[in-house]
């Protein structure tokens, strides 16, 4: 069963926490520098024991959006990589058959 909790909707940070950063020519979602701050200052206070009930939604929030970046990422990531189609693996076959340049993916 899921236990509900309170926690600040992560798209309030929709406007003002996101960055778009390009790494290895992939463009992924990233908090902002501000946001990271503040995410670092509410860990650092839950680690010593004094993070507030709202502070506590807060941090919520921004890992909640935090986990979602990190699959929506992972998702660009792998579609970003380049698959031959049935085409394009006969014209490799082609241009090639002694040598199997193309390996499908298993999914």
């Amino acid at each position: 069963m899921i236990n509900p909790k309170l926690m600040i909707e992560p798209s309030y940070w929709l406007e003002t926490g996101i960055k778009l950063e390009k790494v290895n020519n992939l463009n992924v979602f990233r908090l902002t520098d501000e946001l990271q701050a503040r995410s670092d200052e509410l860990l650092e206070k839950t680690k010593l024991g004094l993070i507030t009930t709202e502070e506590k939604a807060e941090l919520d929030g921004i890992s909640e959006l935090v986990q979602i970046f990190t699959y929506t990422n992972s998702v660009l990531a792998v579609e970003s990589r380049w698959f031959p189609t049935q085409h394009e693996k006969l014209s490799l076959k082609e241009q090639n058959s002694s040598v199997n340049t193309v390996t499908p993916q298993n999914s």
